[in-house]
């Protein structure tokens, strides 16, 4: 009887820290392969979204994805419709000084696309009456703009809502060129995309996880958890999932 008595307690403690662990939203860019999108499934996945998953588990949270439009996901966050943002999110000077940043978990390069028969350099690109497409509300897009603005160039920025969707408009030929991200590049070349990278335009940029300034606590969670990731073999398992790693 006080056996049984132990495990009807011990049952009950389990039960309790279950159903006390804490939920955080994270906001997601839906349509940024690999690092976040909608499944087959209709359900988000990637590198990001996976990478994200087995933390929690391990840091003894649950974590629910939402999908935002990226140009207004720093709002969302400092607005606490989310909490926190795991998505490709670059750690430009001008987002830290809206959110506190994780440990950067990745690094990536800042490319120049175009279609695989086209001959355009990146020289030629600047110099020139083209259009270059850019998703907008990130680093890539703020960063171009200003270039262009400060040495008055006659290109033409498309905006777009995804590099996916700036990917399809340069295969179709209404743009010129696009400027993307390493990982979404090279994701849609491995996924047989008839394009080609000619070069980068500026410096290379770290993902981190945002949070608010004010969420110590879930920044010390991300961080703990990305620690133990890292010795993880499921760190290089999710490398060679969606990177392409070897």
């Amino acid at each position: 009887m006080k056996r049984f008595s132990s495990l009807v307690i011990a049952f009950l403690l389990l039960f309790a820290s279950t159903a006390q662990a804490k939920t955080y939203i994270n906001g997601i860019d839906a349509n940024y392969p690999p690092f976040a999108f909608i499944g087959e499934d209709g359900k988000p996945t990637g590198f990001d979204v996976d990478a994200m998953n087995w933390i929690a588990k391990k840091m003894g949270f649950e974590v629910q994805h939402m999908p935002i439009n990226w140009d207004g996901i720093i709002p969302a966050l400092q607005a606490k419709k989310i909490d926190m943002i795991c998505s490709g999110m670059s750690m430009s000077p001008e987002r830290k000084m809206a959110v506190n940043f994780s440990e950067p978990y990745y690094s990536i390069k800042k490319y120049i696309a175009v279609n695989t028969d086209s001959t355009l350099t990146i020289e030629e690109l600047f110099k020139g009456k083209y259009k270059l497409g850019v998703q907008r509300g990130t680093n890539e897009h703020d960063l171009l703009q200003t270039r262009i603005d400060n040495e008055d160039l006659a290109i033409t920025l498309r905006l777009y809502d995804s590099p996916p969707m700036s990917v399809e408009d340069l295969l179709n030929e209404r743009i010129d060129a696009i400027a993307i991200d390493s990982a979404p590049a090279e994701d849609a070349i491995k996924n047989g995309k008839a394009i080609k990278i000619i070069g980068t335009y500026a410096d290379g940029d770290e993902f981190g996880v945002a949070v608010n300034k004010d969420n110590a606590e879930l920044l010390k969670l991300i961080n703990d958890g990305y620690v133990l990731l890292k010795k993880d073999p499921y760190w290089q398992e999710l490398h060679v999932k969606y990177l392409n790693a070897k």
